[in-house]
């Protein structure tokens, strides 16, 4: 059985990444041959390691093959085209794509930043998700503001109409911790949102429990 996500967050720097990994580790752990997949890259390389080690292991498998597009400057990928002056080759983002669906039983794509960040003047995170095809994760914070950030980021994936939101994962990002907010925004989140809570992960937490997110991988 072949399944992958894409993940979104609401930002950037919302623990897209580290999510993604303790998915990866989960599904390993029951046996599921996964790969994490960050097409576009901004700044230093941490993410893409992260996710590559992070993956099932296999000899025909780079670091190259999960991060094909590389850009140094941190800033949105347009930005940091237009400052290499590179124009991205979303051809490679692709081909590398169906390379690792072809080893791999589960791909996480990862996206870069948020939904509606530019990979070129014409075309954004959301483009590259739809080009994809797999149903949506998104990644958000507990902490005050998240109510706004989620149900925005939300209403902009359903208004496309052609990807399905599989639910939320709330992750605690940051060592600061708001109790209000933290106590309050995940009810507030499913009912405004009419979307499950796939998993809420404590800030740092390693090993948490992911069971109702990967029923949702595993079908």
């Amino acid at each position: 059985m072949k399944t992958g996500f894409f993940i979104t967050g609401t930002d950037t720097d919302v623990g897209k990444t580290f999510v993604t990994c303790r998915i990866l580790h989960a599904l390993r752990k029951r046996g599921v041959n996964a790969c994490g997949y960050k097409p576009l890259l901004c700044g230093e390389r941490t993410d893409a390691v992260a996710l590559f080690n992070a993956s099932s292991p296999h000899a025909d498998v780079t670091i190259d093959d999960v991060n094909p597009v590389w850009l140094r400057p941190p800033a949105a990928p347009y930005t940091a085209s237009v400052i290499e002056e590179r124009v991205i080759d979303l051809d490679a983002v692709f081909e590398r794509f169906d390379k690792l669906r072809g080893i791999y039983d589960c791909v996480l794509v990862e996206g870069a930043g948020g939904w509606r960040v530019p990979v070129r003047s014409d075309y954004f995170v959301s483009d590259l998700a739809e080009q994809f095809a797999l149903p949506v994760i998104l990644v958000t914070r507990p902490n005050l503001g998240t109510l706004n950030h989620t149900l925005l980021t939300v209403e902009s994936i359903r208004a496309r109409g052609k990807l399905p939101l599989a639910g939320l994962v709330i992750n605690q990002s940051s060592p600061e911790v708001d109790m209000i907010s933290a106590h309050t925004n995940p009810p507030m989140l499913e009912e405004l949102s009419k979307l499950p809570i796939l998993a809420r992960i404590a800030h740092g937490e390693t090993e948490p429990n992911l069971s109702k997110l990967l029923d949702a991988c595993l079908g």
